[in-house]
């Protein structure tokens, strides 16, 4: 019998790579969709049967997903990711049949599935208890990165997290742009790099833009509910916030977040 697996993922390289591990390895199970944030979770289970197993990463454009299963109880059991650094989930081991690091690896995975597959062999109903995750994640302190060493050609220099203005990925690269207006172009993807920052002062505005709140200039209200940000030192694209992702934007400048 086909395992019919909701995705909740934001960010289309995860998705796919999980899709294609699926695919490559697992064949009884059926992705039958994939919803990139709270709001969309919450509608597809609205319109929608329960699946039998959901995927689903922790940060999401919009908040942490664990909002998702706090106000719709979970139908069935959960598979966390997380770009959170390894020692993190050590702390969420407590509960749940699995949690990912990512970028998932293959072994990993398999090994989830088939906790998920041995819980539910003969049995019914068993969903994830969420509350231990968050008491394990408000206790959790996240080390964050407070300098970059980068490679500028054949010497080594130190830059201060205190001096980064914004991070952008464009064209499958991904460049540094500090306070003074330097460039850096970075070894790392921007959700490695988001994922080592404090998420009070760096904020995903959008895929391709990552930015310290002190880079952030005027922001204009758009048409369909859109932001357009103004970064200091000016970037060399223009910045969109989506109106999904506007709420948790503002809330974030306002210091909800």
């Amino acid at each position: 019998m086909k395992v019919r697996t909701l995705i909740v993922e934001d960010e289309p390289p995860a998705y796919r790579r999980l899709t294609s591990l699926l695919q490559a390895g697992h064949p009884d199970v059926d992705v039958v969709d994939v919803v990139d944030s709270i709001e969309g979770a919450l509608a597809w289970f609205a319109a929608n049967p329960p699946p039998a197993l959901i995927i689903s990463d922790i940060q999401l454009s919009d908040g942490r997903s664990f909002e998702i299963y706090s106000r719709l109880p979970p139908p069935c059991p959960i598979i966390f990711t997380t770009a959170y650094d390894a020692y993190m989930l050590d702390a969420f081991r407590t509960a749940g049949i699995g949690y990912l690091l990512k970028p998932v690896e293959e072994e990993e995975l398999a090994r989830a599935l088939d906790k998920f597959r041995s819980l539910t062999r003969g049995a019914h109903g068993h969903a994830t208890d969420i509350a231990p995750l968050l008491e394990a994640l408000q206790g959790s302190r996240p080390r964050h990165r407070d300098r970059f060493l980068l490679k500028l050609g054949s010497k080594l220099h130190s830059v201060a997290t205190a001096d980064v203005a914004y991070f952008l990925s464009t064209d499958g690269s991904t460049t540094m742009h500090t306070r003074n207006g330097s460039r850096h172009l970075m070894d790392q993807p921007l959700d490695e790099i988001e994922a080592q920052l404090d998420p009070q002062l760096f904020h995903r505005i959008n895929r391709q833009c990552l930015a310290c709140v002190l880079s952030i200039g005027v922001v204009h209200q758009h048409f369909n509910g859109k932001l357009k940000v103004e970064l200091r030192p000016a970037a060399p694209v223009e910045v969109m916030v989506s109106r999904e992702r506007a709420r948790a934007f503002k809330d974030w400048l306002d210091g909800i977040r």
